[in-house]
């Protein structure tokens, strides 16, 4: 069972013809692009954007994505892409639930977990940024309010 997360954002969709294939379904590289909408989104509302990740000095690779697919998304469709944060302390790892936005029907589900690395050095870190992790509690307590 997945584990919900301590901060969500969810995102709508409008599947664009441009990412249908020849099946009329969403190639299944571009719903890494719709997980990345959703991670922003997750991102702009713990208040410590990629923006603010390069500024401190680190870049923050995906270092594992996994994806189950369910039912393919169709050109015009709305769909939803929930973003839930699960763990922040020593990694990023977000879970992903993509769902019809009419129907609520579940259609893919995955997760990411990225690192923090130092740009200077190069060197992986072993805990995240204290201004990355200071970010989620500010986020918490606000949430707690």
């Amino acid at each position: 069972m997945r584990r919900d997360g301590v901060l969500q954002a969810e995102v709508e969709i409008l599947v664009p013809f441009f990412d249908v294939d020849s099946m009329d379904v969403v190639w299944h590289g571009h719903y890494v692009k719709y997980l990345e909408i959703a991670r922003c989104a997750l991102l702009e509302r713990i208040g410590h954007t990629y923006t603010d990740m390069r500024a401190g000095g680190y870049a923050w690779p995906i270092i594992d994505l996994q994806l189950r697919y369910v039912r393919g998304a169709r050109f015009d469709q709305r769909i939803r892409v929930r973003a839930d944060l699960v763990e922040w302390e020593n990694r990023l790892k977000i879970h992903y639930l993509i769902s019809d936005a009419a129907s609520g029907e579940r259609m893919t589900r995955g997760s990411s977990v990225q690192v923090a690395v130092d740009m200077a050095s190069r060197e992986m870190q072993l805990a995240s940024p204290k201004a990355f992790v200071e970010a989620v509690e500010r986020a918490l307590a606000r949430e707690a309010r």
